[in-house]
């Protein structure tokens, strides 16, 4: 699946000029936890988050940094905090590197993105421009989505060459299982090390279309 499967595409949005109090009001009424920042050409410019809005003086919640990092921060830190916690406008508090992808951009890509950069959602863009937004929601919307097909035909031996792949993928000890397809009846036979690795056996067939019935003869070792 890619990002244009399921995307947000009815994004709501800000200028750099909106007020922080009406960006949080809109989070909150319309649960959302971020909205893109637009500049007057329909560029995106920033995304304001809850994290951006946690550390705020109307809440007291105001970061109190240690003597010695105030020692080490550059002269721009000091005043670059302040305007975070005081600033009335998005563009004080938003954040400017917006991890992007494009419609095409497939979800494996995108879980892995959301992963490595620790955030919660990636903007997608279009020649240039915001046509929506992929959140860990729309993740787990695919997720709920997704149905193995039914009714599918597909040769025994095709189908084991796909469920041998995909228990290549998942690391088993291959040299120990055997796998027999008899139309549609997926017998897989072996010695593995876990109860996990059965069970990522069974996901596999249960996966793949064309599997009409597992019986699965998998044993851990003694």
């Amino acid at each position: 699946m890619l990002a244009k499967d399921v995307m947000t595409t009815a994004v709501l949005t800000v200028t750099p000029e909106t007020d922080v109090g009406e960006i949080a009001g809109l989070m909150l009424d319309s649960h959302i936890s971020a909205v893109p920042v637009i500049d007057a050409d329909g560029s995106l410019v920033g995304i304001v988050s809850e994290g951006d809005l946690i550390h705020r003086a109307e809440s007291e919640t105001r970061r109190r940094p240690s003597w010695w990092l105030r020692l080490l921060a550059t002269p721009e830190e000091p005043a670059e905090r302040y305007l975070r916690e005081f600033g009335r406008r998005a563009r004080d508090v938003m954040t400017k590197n917006v991890i992007s992808v494009t419609p095409d951009t497939p979800l494996t890509e995108i879980a892995a993105m959301l992963e490595k950069y620790h955030i919660k959602r990636v903007t997608v863009l279009e020649g240039g421009k915001l046509v929506g937004i992929v959140s860990r929601a729309n993740l787990l919307r695919g997720v709920a989505s997704w149905r193995r097909p039914g009714g599918v035909r597909v040769e025994d031996s095709a189908l084991r060459a796909l469920l041998l792949a995909a228990l290549n993928e998942a690391e088993l000890p291959m040299h120990l299982i055997n796998v027999t397809v008899t139309s549609g009846v997926v017998e897989i036979w072996g010695v593995v090390d876990t109860q996990i690795q059965i069970d990522a056996a069974r996901a596999a067939a249960e996966a793949t279309a064309g599997v009409v019935r597992l019986e699965s003869h998998l044993v851990c070792r003694a």
